[in-house]
């Protein structure tokens, strides 16, 4: 990761590139297609407990060398034979694996790699690359890591966030990451926007000036107002961070407004946000309740309705907890 101005690239490059990259992956969709709904994230942790600790296999064991062939690559593999079974070690993979024969440990070793190799490959679809991914998140430069966020791996995403968090003092990251946000192209953009989002929990570390702050309040309103889903739980996420870590003028005139949005996911977060606002804010208690319940009285969806007078009434009378959010048909 480059830590200096003299090797990382600027800001307008990495924003270039990124937009190369969403166009890349449009190409040949429908305009305004819907983004594909992410997997949950599932944590990855490697390398897997070592099998042969659990049999006592001593460093004096492994006596052998076998060689195994798998997705193009052939790899080294350590053998030791024991009274509990033939045990083989890639060192190159950190890995190992048990079977009663060494046919048996050779196809152990390749089903219990898959998620490696699958997590590996994903990084490499992601970013145009031949074969597997040999190296480390931690050491790809900011344009990587920002074509990271839109991994349909989600867990490889969180990752490319935590370092893209990390290094935010290079401040070569905030318009792109304002883009991600605004995209409306890319089939894997709701995991993404939802990494952007939890770095904008810290808006200040991210933008340098009133004018970034703006363009990101404004993008995260957007996603509210527009959104024809919820996936990843992006808009909620949204609504979150505009009520809760953003709530000064910005973020409460941006949830306010969208009591109307397009979207009732959007209206939805835009409702529960406001809770948060007045967490911060008592003073905009009064405000607040009243656009509820103004909000409540126009309302089209019943969920909502219900969902504003509840929240307008819980603000009101200064309860800790509130009305759970609704949760309407189509994502049950």
């Amino acid at each position: 990761m480059p830590t200096t101005s003299d090797n990382a690239p600027t800001a307008e490059e990495v924003l270039q590139e990124l937009r190369a990259f969403i166009d890349a992956a449009a190409e040949g969709l429908e305009p305004g297609a819907p983004p594909l709904k992410p997997d949950h994230r599932i944590p990855f942790h490697w390398p897997p407990h070592p099998v042969s600790h659990g049999f006592h296999v001593l460093a004096g064991d492994w006596k052998e060398r076998a060689t195994w062939s798998a997705y193009g690559e052939t790899f080294p593999v350590t053998v030791a034979r024991t009274p509990h079974g033939i045990f083989g070690r890639c060192d190159v993979l950190w890995h190992e694996a048990r079977g009663e024969t060494m046919e048996e440990m050779l196809a152990n070793l390749e089903t219990t790699a898959a998620p490696l190799f699958e997590r590996q490959f994903a990084i490499s679809k992601t970013l145009g690359l031949e074969g597997r991914f040999g190296g480390h998140i931690r050491d790809l430069g900011p344009v990587d890591l920002v074509k990271l966020l839109y991994c349909p791996d989600r867990d490889v995403a969180n990752e490319a966030r935590t370092e893209i968090e990390k290094h935010a003092s290079l401040n070569v990251f905030t318009p792109a990451l304002i883009e991600v946000l605004k995209d409306t192209r890319h089939p894997h953009r709701r995991s993404a926007q939802w990494c952007v989002l939890d770095l904008f929990e810290d808006l200040p570390s991210f933008c340098t000036n009133p004018t970034q702050e703006n363009e990101a309040v404004a993008a995260m309103k957007e996603l509210l107002w527009s959104s024809q889903d919820d996936y990843a739980r992006t808009i909620y996420k949204a609504g979150v961070v505009l009520g809760g870590h953003l709530p000064d003028e910005e973020g409460e005139f941006a949830l306010l407004d969208c009591l109307r949005a397009k979207s009732k996911y959007g209206r939805r977060s835009a409702m529960h946000g406001l809770f948060h606002v007045v967490e911060w804010h008592p003073g905009e208690r009064e405000r607040v309740v009243s656009a509820l319940r103004a909000a409540a009285a126009v309302e089209p969806e019943p969920l909502l309705k219900t969902f504003a007078s509840h929240m307008a009434d819980d603000i009101e009378a200064q309860r800790f907890e509130h009305v759970e959010e609704p949760i309407f048909d189509e994502e049950r």
